[in-house]
């Protein structure tokens, strides 16, 4: 089980983290390209375990258990570095902690309606803040370093990242509450 492709996939997320983490916190532009194309390779894995797991018929409890838990670690990792760096500029701190409160609201409520035989799929609006929120993190690992790297030194990556991460926050508040009213109606209270 821990040998098929889609596992490997979802654990070589995780393995990512601390190496992510560490390009980000050497804080050249360098390491900041370094991170941002980890980041991105990682959150392609992201897309593919899951694709391939179902078209193999190799899904499988691990799977789903560590999907979710690889993802809420990347994005919690990336955005808590980001923080301890002052790498959000433009008040994007703000959508941050919302985005990080969000992830640990839906988590805890899919564990608690797990046990009730109830679940919470992802909606399409989810799947829209998500990619608002990858994308974000992507340009802040980068921040403006990276484009003047790239030739680019009047391209605002950091403001642009900084956008999307506003944006993911106003989605976050969106689906979490979405998520919150559907979970509480399978809450005794």
């Amino acid at each position: 089980m821990l040998t098929d492709l889609p596992n490997v996939l979802t654990l070589s997320r995780i393995v990512a983290i601390p190496i992510v983490i560490g390009f980000a916190a050497w804080g050249t532009p360098q390491t900041d390209a370094l991170a941002c194309l980890l980041f991105i390779l990682a959150g392609i894995t992201d897309y593919f375990d899951g694709k391939l797991a179902r078209s193999r018929h190799q899904l499988s409890d691990f799977g789903r258990m560590f999907d979710s838990i690889a993802d809420k670690l990347l994005v919690g990792a990336c955005l808590m570095v980001l923080a301890g760096f002052l790498r959000l500029p433009y008040l994007s701190l703000w959508p941050a902690i919302v985005i990080l409160c969000r992830e640990i609201l839906v988590s805890g409520m899919r564990e608690y309606l797990a046990e009730r035989r109830a679940s919470l799929p992802a909606t399409r609006l989810a799947k829209w803040k998500t990619g608002f929120q990858m994308t974000a993190i992507g340009f802040l690992l980068a921040g403006d370093g990276t484009g003047a790297l790239l030739g680019m030194p009047w391209l605002p990556v950091a403001l642009i990242g900084a956008i999307l991460l506003w944006i993911a926050g106003v989605l976050t508040i969106i689906t979490g509450w979405d998520y919150l009213t559907k979970g509480l109606q399978h809450v005794d209270l």
